[in-house]
């Protein structure tokens, strides 16, 4: 399973159409985390981070606020979006990893 967060230096970007770094890791059967790597767009968008999120094949994203036109597209691309989450990207993966991550969840 490939998981998408936005980034703003180690924390969730607050916009996911103004992010321009994202970090994917890559969790097991098991929910063990095998990768993760950070990778850096050319420009702010929200229509080509969509796109990049479809091309590397990712099952879920976690991102700060996200516009309803955004956020639809990718339930309709069946990934599961996990929106308006505050704190640290290391922080949401754990939480996700152990099946307790939810949207608008502030994490501490």
């Amino acid at each position: 399973m490939k998981i998408l967060v936005t980034l703003s230096g180690q924390e969730i970007a607050p916009r996911f159409d103004l992010t321009t770094e994202v970090m994917i890791a890559t969790c097991g059967k098991h929910g063990e985390l095998e990768d993760a790597r950070i990778v850096v767009l050319p420009h702010p968008s929200a229509d080509n981070l969509c796109h990049f999120i479809v091309k590397e094949g990712v099952n879920a994203v976690i991102c700060g606020a996200i516009e309803e036109e955004y956020f639809q597209y990718l339930l309709w691309k069946k990934i599961k979006v996990f929106d308006s989450v505050i704190g640290t990207a290391t922080e949401a993966i754990k939480h996700f990893v152990k099946g307790t991550l939810v949207p608008k969840q502030i994490l501490t």
